[in-house]
């Protein structure tokens, strides 16, 4: 008989879920050791050598426990019984194991600070240098916690490796990814492994000092080189934030400059270059509001044809909009769309209220706005001097015209500024989904090249044809005889004069509807913006608030006090309520009646779902006259009508879906500071997937 037994590595923490606070390189700084844990709530017993930590948490240093720096007995007797009694874990560093090294009596060379350590260490009673001998021999190379969405290495590591034990394993974990070769400092060449990492754990290292915290695809660095007058920094995971004390002096000169003179200094470093092989192909991508979304290979490469050449620089698109559907098409005969097919789709899937907002006939925009240029520099990882960006649906830039654009974020952050929009959400940026009009703003050539011309030349000669057919059937009237022929005749051009003469009215119709949202823009007060979502502040995006939230908040703190950001008029309608429903459908018609575009029903829920499925976030109801402009001049007579109501709205409705979780991940992912790639990734999928082939009246 035999037993198997199963035993995980050293290294394997997966059960460990947190939370942590993770400790850079400390070299001997116990004084701002001591100062950092008591910021961090821990409480700190500086004589007795020991720190507890507040409930529930546990410390992770990152190994280098000494060398360099004025006190590095001290460190490593707080370390060793916080992690003797429990309190924190501690991986090896290139340092800790030239000191190990050293202490089992091979051959070290003391280097470094080694020197200042071992004279220490001589000071120090026989059995306490031997403990330390054993805790600094026995540190593991890393540790993976959180069923392994957190690594922590002294000098990172790359996703083959983690969780893995093996010498070069051990090796990467203390000294990184070098070449073996030395610079003109005499230190080791270093390779950039963090900006080819894709994994899904978050890695946190340090080794290398950087003036401050470096994010790179999901990889944290926080040696922040207190020994060398820098800072001492934590980390807290799962919270993702920052807490930091500076050095009380500079303890060691570095050979190379640590803080080199003039250069900018990001406090997210945001990894600039994107993976080709990130977007291309067949991709499943996973969402939080539907599990798998496919993304086609030909459509990557459509979108990559249209990213490459035409879109904003990838840092700012943090959001792309999702395609809205129709209603359902209408039961009424000379109605293609009415709101009660709209009311009827969320009421049939549990929902009781809903919010109706008018429907602007402008451009989709989305508007993201700094409060000054710092923080397009840290936050957004931008170094071109702007402050914000006005983009398209599709990720390109609205205006050709940079002076436009930066005059209306202007006018934006100083509606922020004057509200106290910053303070109220203690955040330093706001991304915005807007309507900008006039439609001509953005759609002059759409205008010029398609509606403008279909309406000349059918103006032209449906007249002719009508002016034609009266002359005609006059022509017979005057006649003394008619023959049976001739009455035959008469009749026939009768019912071809009223054909062509309702065919006429359905194109001044036409050219009605479209003329209608144009206007001459001669200065930036000819503009209106029209915003609808406050999308995402720092720290958090407002998927959780309802509708009417919004369109309040929106009021509150953007609309009001320039006459180029308008509110948008809504109405809250109870589905249960005939006499509410009822109110709906007049509201939609009166704005119909006065030439408006139509509205838009939402959930009153930003997010509705019925179980494990999302809902439409939005469902467009359009005007019998606006829809001339989609369908067509004549889509009303009765026999196109009769055609058009076949339409089917499936993929029309799987593809708003679809790119709404796409455009809420991004967003998520960019607020939880993930990697370029990451927020990237979801941000380009709604791109490839605007090239699926829909029918685009739809």
């Amino acid at each position: 008989a035999a037993e198997i037994v199963r035993k995980p590595l050293w290294n394997n923490k997966r059960d460990i879920k947190g939370p942590f606070d993770i400790i850079g390189d400390v070299h001997g700084c116990f004084d701002e050791l001591c100062a950092l844990l008591t910021q961090l709530g821990y409480d700190v017993d500086e004589h007795a050598f020991m720190a507890t930590p507040p409930e529930g948490r546990t410390a992770v240093f990152l190994g280098d426990l000494c060398d360099r720096g004025p006190k590095n007995v001290e460190v490593l007797r707080l370390v060793m019984n916080m992690v003797d009694a429990g309190a924190a874990f501690c991986v090896a560093g290139n340092h800790d194991a030239k000191l190990a090294k050293h202490l089992k009596g091979a051959k070290a060379s003391l280097t470094h600070g080694l020197d200042t350590t071992v004279e220490q260490l001589q000071q120090q009673p026989s059995d306490f240098v031997h403990t330390a001998r054993r805790f600094v021999d026995g540190l593991i190379s890393h540790y993976v916690f959180n069923d392994g969405k957190l690594v922590v290495a002294h000098a990172g590591l790359k996703e083959k490796y983690q969780g893995r034990g093996s010498g070069r394993v051990r090796d990467f974990c203390l000294y990184g990814d070098t070449t073996g070769e030395t610079d003109e400092y005499g230190l080791p060449v270093r390779l950039p492994w963090a900006n080819e990492y894709r994994g899904k754990a978050t890695v946190v290292y340090g080794h290398t000092p950087v003036p401050e915290v470096q994010e790179t695809n999901n990889a944290i660095c926080i040696d922040t080189g207190c020994v060398f007058g820098g800072k001492l920094t934590a980390y807290r995971y799962p919270e993702r934030y920052i807490v930091q004390v500076d050095a009380l002096r500079t303890y060691y000169q570095p050979a190379k400059p640590f803080l080199p003179e003039g250069e900018a200094v990001l406090d997210s470093a945001q990894d600039d270059m994107l993976n080709i092989d990130d977007v291309l192909g067949k991709r499943h991508l996973t969402t939080r509001l539907r599990r798998s979304i496919t993304v086609n290979a030909e459509n990557s490469a459509a979108a990559l044809e249209v990213m490459s050449r035409f879109a904003a620089d990838p840092h700012w698109l943090i959001y792309l909009p999702p395609t809205m559907s129709p209603c359902e098409t209408s039961r009424l005969p000379d109605y293609l769309e009415h709101p009660l097919e709209a009311f009827n789709y969320y009421k049939s899937r549990g929902v009781t209220k809903v919010v109706c907002e008018q429907k602007h006939m402008g451009s989709r925009a989305v508007i993201v706005v700094c409060r000054d240029e710092r923080v397009s520099k840290t936050r957004f990882g931008i170094c071109d001097g702007s402050t914000g960006i006005i983009y398209t649906r599709t990720g390109r830039r609205f205006f050709e015209d940079d002076a436009t654009e930066r005059a209306l974020l202007e006018r934006l952050r100083a509606a922020l500024d004057a509200s106290g929009f910053w303070t109220d959400f203690a955040t330093d940026w706001v991304c915005l989904d807007t309507e900008l009009m006039p439609w001509s703003a953005k759609a002059r050539t759409l205008l010029e090249e398609q509606y403008a011309p279909v309406g000349r030349a059918g103006r032209s000669g449906l007249m002719a044809s009508v002016q034609e057919l009266k002359c005609a059937q006059e022509a017979l009237s005057d006649r003394d005889v008619l023959v049976e022929a001739q009455s035959a005749q008469k009749t026939d051009i009768g019912e071809l004069l009223t054909r062509y003469t309702a065919r006429e009215q359905a194109l001044e119709l036409y050219t009605e509807a479209y003329r209608r949202y144009c206007w001459d823009v001669n200065s930036l007060d000819d503009y209106r913006i029209a915003p609808f979502h406050l999308l995402a502040t720092e720290g958090k995006t407002w998927c959780e608030e309802n509708h009417l939230w919004h369109m309040q908040t929106i009021a509150r703190y953007v609309t009001g006090n320039d006459a180029v950001f308008m509110a948008t008029n809504h109405l809250s309608v109870d589905l249960l309520d005939e006499e509410s429903v009822a109110e709906g459908v007049r509201w939609w018609e009166q704005l119909t009646d006065a030439g408006g575009e139509g509205m838009v029903v939402k959930p009153y829920d930003f997010i509705a779902m019925k179980g494990a499925e999302v809902l439409q976030p939005a469902v467009k109801c359009r005007g019998r006259e606006y829809l001339r402009i989609i369908y067509g001049p004549e889509y009303t007579l009765s026999d196109h009508l009769e055609r058009l109501k076949k339409r089917s709205l499936s993929k029309k409705r799987a593809l708003a879906l679809n790119e709404f979780a796409l455009g809420m991940e991004s967003l998520e992912r960019f607020v939880r500071k993930e990697p370029l790639h990451r927020v990237h990734e979801c941000a380009f999928a709604v791109l490839a997937m605007e090239s699926e082939p829909v029918d685009p009246r739809l």
